[in-house]
């Protein structure tokens, strides 16, 4: 069987092998890729009904593989041209490196905070976006550092220099410590939230930032965006987040939206009140 095969036909078959691998991987998390779950699932019928040579079944399966060929390139048309558009870019061949590279580095901040969050030790991290925040660490402690578990944790520990204040992070470095950040305006915020959260929220109001906070004294993650504030993350959600932030490209779907369809019930505002006064 293989004497009749040339390395020129396995050469063929591994480039569109590796084709169809990179195409699948542009269909992850869109709605074409339900798409082609379906049309897999109706290929093996297919398949099926020729096998047991099921004539009715066959006839109407092929007419439908007809009806959708034609369908695909209307309905899709946003997702194909997004496509394209990437091809063109050249990000389809970067597309996986990216991907591992962000969950790399969620991993690192997720560890961080999860241990910050076991220990009770209050943090404030700031998820730096296209507004920069410059005016705020340039009067900071500027480290420009990988970002690290170990890093991260070192900063916010007690006694350490750098732990009164923010932390500021980008999708490549920890920018600067020990930043101080403008508080919210908001006159009907809680009592029970103190300077750690205000300060959280000030900065999502003057930018386009995200902000996680630690409390010291329930020992629970709040996320803070658009002057909105939810408490109670898991570390499910909080890699959820980080792993959207540090993949992101900025000219896709829009940042805000995607980040609430993902995040869920835990959008809560900032109007839920506490038991205790938190730092």
């Amino acid at each position: 069987m293989f004497g009749f095969l040339r390395w020129q036909d396995f050469l063929d078959i591994f480039i569109i092998s590796f084709i169809i691998y990179k195409l699948l991987l542009l269909l992850v998390d869109t709605r074409a890729m339900q798409l082609v779950k379906g049309l897999f699932i109706l290929g093996l019928l297919s398949v099926g009904a020729r096998t047991l040579q099921l004539e009715a079944l066959s006839w109407l399966l092929g007419r439908l593989f007809s009806v959708i060929l034609i369908a695909i390139p209307i309905v899709f048309q946003p997702e194909l041209r997004r496509m394209l558009a990437e091809l063109g870019q050249g990000r389809i061949w970067r597309s996986r490196l990216a991907k591992e590279r962000a969950s790399i580095l969620a991993d690192e901040v997720v560890r961080a905070l999860i241990f910050l969050q076991e220990k009770k030790i209050g943090a404030i991290l700031v998820l730096q976006r296209k507004v920069g925040l410059r005016d705020i660490w340039r009067t900071a402690v500027r480290l420009n550092a990988d970002i690290s578990q170990e890093l991260i944790v070192s900063i916010f520990w007690p006694n350490n220099p750098l732990h009164d204040g923010a932390t500021i992070i980008d999708k490549e470095k920890v920018l600067a410590a020990a930043c101080y950040l403008p508080l919210t305006e908001q006159t009907n915020l809680s009592r029970w939230f103190g300077t750690r959260h205000r300060a959280a929220l000030g900065v999502t109001e003057v930018s386009d930032a995200v902000s996680l906070v630690v409390s010291e004294e329930r020992g629970e993650i709040a996320l803070a965006v658009r002057g909105h504030l939810s408490r109670g993350l898991k570390e499910k959600q909080l890699r959820q987040l980080l792993v959207h932030y540090f993949g992101a490209e900025e000219r896709s779907e829009g940042f805000w939206e995607r980040l609430k369809e993902e995040m869920g019930s835990l959008w809560l505002g900032s109007e839920e009140d506490g038991d205790e006064k938190e730092d």
